[in-house]
């Protein structure tokens, strides 16, 4: 394999004195450990690949490229376990998105097995319960612990409903498609019912939460309606596929007319970010052949959209309806 990186490499070089030097240079060696390398005698490190790989501005995925067609490098999203992390998370994706707010070609792909991460990102009950959720499910300690949501929602720091509350408005101005099916409520709805089984969120916190997630899917429907992003003041596109055939993902891809890459959740919010081109396209096809098998929402007619919407709302309403008596049942 580095025999062929180098020789790839060589074709790169733009020095036609002396490959050797420009190693050398490149990696801060001396000739002869240069020549080594080059030479097979001395293997590469994957400090001094990557060096070399930056240097010739060349896709790290071209270091395995070249060696399997069937092998490529994927990017690991930060650890979450504490309150900081989330905020961390937030942060960083502030700072990828607003690029993109930038570019009118680009444009975000979601596979939704549960409700997109977005809508949940405002002031609202569901917004701090979904934070709630997510620490239960990273932070040992709240794991461990019995914190209730009525106990929690005092606690949460500022700053983190700040990033927040920023990330959800961020995608206010990106191009989005969605890809739903009848199930993608089920999610929200089956934690609201855990938690409130163990005790662990009140009747009037519970209830609240449901309200929320109905205004969530009242937005959702007039967005579908309209065909553009509410609040969003460039006119982002939106559009809603109810997908039957497959089981939603939650990847999410992300195309501009350079770029094309996508994620791919691991656990409940890390992600690994690929980048490599050949797989986005692939990617990119498979969502673009999901929409042939799909109803675009828009253009499904009155009833069909009606009764997709309702069908939540029932769920919903069942749901509040059960709490309001104590006696819950869980959701298909």
């Amino acid at each position: 394999m580095q025999g062929k990186f180098i020789q790839y490499l060589k074709k790169k070089s733009s020095n036609i004195s002396s490959f050797t030097d420009e190693i050398a240079s490149v990696l801060d060696i001396g000739y002869d450990a240069a020549y080594r390398r080059i030479n097979l005698k001395t293997n590469l490190s994957l400090e001094e690949s990557i060096k070399l790989a930056k240097h010739y501005n060349i896709s790290l995925n071209k270091l395995y490229e070249v060696g399997s067609q069937n092998t490529i490098l994927v990017e690991k999203s930060p650890i979450i376990t504490n309150e900081t992390h989330l905020e961390s998370y937030f942060s960083k994706s502030i700072e990828n998105l607003i690029p993109l707010t930038k570019l009118k070609s680009a444009s975000i792909l979601y596979s939704a097995k549960d409700i997109p991460l977005f809508y949940t990102l405002k002031d609202s009950f569901i917004t701090r319960y979904k934070i709630y959720v997510w620490l239960k499910l990273t932070n040992k300690e709240m794991t461990k612990n019995k914190v209730s949501f009525d106990d929690f929602i005092n606690t949460i720091p500022t700053s983190l409903l700040k990033k927040a509350f920023q990330l959800g408005e961020t995608y206010n101005f990106i191009n989005i498609t969605e890809f739903w099916n009848d199930n993608t409520i089920n999610g929200t709805l089956e934690q609201i019912i855990y938690f409130f089984e163990s005790q662990l969120l009140s009747k009037e916190l519970a209830l609240k939460i449901c309200d929320d997630l109905e205004e969530i899917v009242h937005h959702v429907e007039r967005q579908t309606i309209q065909q553009s992003i509410i609040n969003s003041k460039n006119n982002a596109s939106y559009n809603l596929y109810k997908s039957d055939l497959l089981t939603m993902s939650n990847i999410i891809m992300v195309k501009t007319n350079q770029k094309k890459v996508f994620f791919v959740p691991y656990t409940v919010l890390e992600y690994l970010k690929i980048e490599h081109q050949d797989t986005s396209d692939i990617m990119d096809d498979f969502f673009s052949r999901q929409m042939t098998n799909s109803k675009l929402l828009v253009h499904s007619g009155e009833k069909d959209r009606t009764l997709f919407f309702n069908k939540m709302l029932q769920k919903i309403n069942k749901l509040r309806g059960q709490i309001s008596i104590d006696t819950i049942s869980r959701f298909e």
